[in-house]
C-alpha cells in the first residue's frame, strides 16, 4: 500500500517526495524550529542527506513514511493551492534506542513558526494515529523530544499518548537542558481503540 494523501479539517497532508526538498530546506533554515532538533539550521547538504534517509525509510512499511502539510485555516483541494505548513513524520521506529519491529512506528512534527500554537500539530497527529492503528494496523506508536520541549509534550499529551520513560542518551554536543533528558511517550492499538 502506498502512503495515502490524508486529510484534517484544515491540512492536506501529502507524501514527502524529491519535489518537497526545498520546502524541506526552508523549514530547517529556521534556528527556532530546530531548537529542540540540534538548535541550529541545517545546511542545504545536510538536509538533502536527510531527505534521502526520509525516504529510505518509505521504502521499509507500506504506508508509513513522511508527509507535508498544506493548508492552514482550511484545507486546500491541492498542495499548489495551500500554503506550506510543515512536515509530518510517521516512519517505521529506528535509532539506537528504538525497537526493530515493524508493528512499531515513530510519530514527529515539525511546522514552520508562524503555524505554531494553532492545534495543527495536535490535528495532524491524531489523523497520523488513526492511519497507523485503523489502516496500517501498527501495534505501537511513540514520540519522543527533549524533555525541555513542552510545546511537544503538549501535542503528546492532547492526543492521548501516554508517558513511558525519561533517558539520557550520550551528545556529541548536548543542547541547553539535555542534562533533562529525553522523553518518550506512546500510543498503543488498546488505547488507541478505547479512547
Amino acid at each position: 500500500m502506498p502512503q495515502p494523501i490524508l486529510r484534517t479539517d484544515r491540512l492536506l497532508l501529502v507524501p514527502l517526495t524529491d519535489r518537497h526538498l526545498e520546502l524541506e530546506i526552508e523549514l530547517d533554515s529556521d534556528p527556532e524550529v530546530l531548537r529542540y532538533l540540534g538548535g541550529h539550521p541545517r545546511s542545504r547538504d545536510e538536509v538533502i542527506a536527510s531527505h534521502r534517509r526520509r525516504m529510505a525509510l518509505t521504502e521499509k512499511v507500506d504506508g508509513l513514511g513522511f508527509w507535508m502539510a498544506f493548508g492552514g485555516s482550511t484545507p486546500p483541494a491541492s498542495e499548489d493551492d495551500g500554503e506550506f505548513v510543515g512536515l509530518f513524520m510517521l516512519p517505521p521506529a529506528h535509532g539506537p534506542d528504538q525497537p526493530d519491529d515493524p508493528t512499531v512506528s515513530d510519530l514527529g512534527y515539525r511546522l514552520a513558526r508562524r503555524f505554531w500554537r494553532q492545534g495543527l500539530a495536535s490535528e495532524a497527529s491524531l489523523v497520523l494515529l488513526q492511519h497507523a492503528f485503523d489502516t496500517i494496523g501498527q501495534n505501537r506508536v511513540i514520540a519522543q523530544t527533549m524533555a525541555t520541549n513542552a510545546g511537544a509534550r503538549g501535542v503528546m499529551e492532547r492526543i492521548g499518548m501516554r508517558y513511558v520513560r525519561t533517558y539520557f542518551p550520550d551528545w556529541d554536543e548536548p543542547l541547553p537542558g539535555a542534562d533533562h533528558g529525553e522523553v518518550e511517550y506512546e500510543m498503543t492499538r488498546q488505547m488507541w481503540h478505547a479512547r
